[in-house]
């Protein structure tokens, strides 16, 4: 199997410590406006708070000041700013990537993405699995017929307005994975915070964090065909604005062992992204699209779901990653590792791009929850897996809402 990457690239990635099999640590990013032409990622504060007050140098025109702790934590990842922000991002050099937890670096990059950039990135290659992967490991059903994507009806926002695109860079390129806002318990109807796969912010195994990393809720709102996307403006793809990750953390499992196949970190392929937005708003990002899904992390055993509704936005072909698509199926189980949490299975061409997407099942109080997110595919679309949430996911984004709870 591989990993449904984002469209373009896929990432993964840990907690803090290494070994901490709660994936208790987290990144953090400062949310710093850095005016730039071209393209960078990079900064984390000490509190995981964003700040943004008098003029500095490296803020630009628009007088970001980047708190002293900032600064001290770039210089001690060997970040200048302003080259950062003037592309020395793109050095990808095993030396100089980022990998641990605690170095994630993101500052914002206003303007970065623009419409075309963002209609550039491509499809990650969602993890694949080796056919033979799981098959005398656990309990692993028969693999389901195809269930085949159908589009979700546009506008997006009205039929599904937690759902969006993420976008980042990494050494391949401009990448994309899917994602959704989620409820933060630490500030009921304002969450900043969004749900997405390991694989769509950090490399696992061989590779670091992903750079650039931003958040796009109901992207091409109006279901327009790439066609119809030229010379479209950024309010016409990006309606509800573009949010940057000032804070990032996914399971240590991934980070220790995922891989382009999905490997061993396949069932804790999951992320929390903090957001805040590129441009002054004063609303968060649920008050903005209206709305957030909660998160079950007892998630029921697969016999008791009697059907799981993905979505995401696929942009291997057939596809184009342009348009939001959706596949329902009554899932089945894999098994990657005996030891390893079951991950849930459905029927669903969807492809790479699709990465990170939600899964909704009806929650344990009746409402729709997220259950899980894309994850895993075969080489020829067919089916897609997801990490079934548990304690491991709840440590994760318990972590991430308490690091911003006030």
């Amino acid at each position: 199997m591989r990993p449904i990457r984002p469209a373009s690239a896929a990432p993964r990635g840990r907690s803090s410590r290494r070994g901490s099999r709660t994936f208790a640590a987290t990144a953090l990013c400062a949310a710093l406006a850095l005016t730039a032409a071209a393209c960078g990622s990079g900064s984390d504060q000490a509190d995981g708070q964003p700040s943004v007050a008098a003029s500095d140098p490296a803020g630009g025109p628009e007088g970001i000041k980047i708190p002293d702790d900032i600064k001290q934590k770039l210089k001690e990842h060997g970040i200048d700013v302003d080259k950062w922000r003037d592309g020395a991002w793109k050095n990808w050099d095993r030396d100089k990537w980022l990998r641990e937890a605690e170095d994630f670096v993101n500052p914002i990059i206003e303007d970065l993405w623009d419409p075309d950039r963002m209609g550039r990135a491509k499809q990650p290659e969602k993890p694949t699995v080796d056919p033979d992967l799981g098959k005398d490991q656990g309990v692993t059903d028969p693999a389901p017929a195809p269930v085949r994507a159908r589009t979700v009806e546009a506008p997006y926002h009205q039929s599904v307005p937690e759902a969006g695109k993420v976008f980042f860079d990494g050494p391949e390129g401009s990448m994309v994975c899917s994602a959704t806002v989620v409820e933060d318990p630490a500030h009921p109807g304002k969450s900043n915070l969004v749900w997405t796969a390991g694989h769509c912010v950090h490399a696992g195994k061989k590779g670091g964090w992903y750079r650039n990393i931003a958040f796009v809720p109901s992207y091409n709102d109006a279901g327009r065909s790439a066609a119809r996307l030229k010379g479209a403006t950024r309010e016409q793809v990006a309606p509800y604005g573009v949010w940057w990750g000032d804070w990032a953390q996914t399971s240590d499992q991934w980070i220790a062992g995922g891989g382009p196949t999905g490997g061993a970190g396949a069932p804790y392929d999951f992320a929390v992204i903090h957001v805040t937005p590129e441009k002054g708003n004063s609303k968060s990002l649920e008050e903005t699209v209206g709305s957030a899904l909660p998160v079950e992390f007892n998630a029921p055993a697969v016999a008791k779901v009697s059907r799981i509704t993905a979505t995401g936005y696929p942009a291997a072909p057939p596809f184009d990653g342009q348009r939001a698509f959706q596949c329902a199926d009554r899932p089945g189980r894999l098994s990657i590792d005996a030891a390893a949490p079951v991950m849930y299975r459905i029927g669903c061409t969807m492809t790479g791009g699709s990465s990170g997407g939600g899964w909704v099942a009806e929650g344990r109080d009746g409402r729709p929850a997220l259950v899980s997110n894309t994850s895993i595919g075969p080489v020829t679309a067919g089916w897609l897996a997801g990490p079934r949430l548990g304690p491991e996911a709840k440590a994760v984004f318990t972590a991430v809402s308490g690091k911003f709870a006030r």
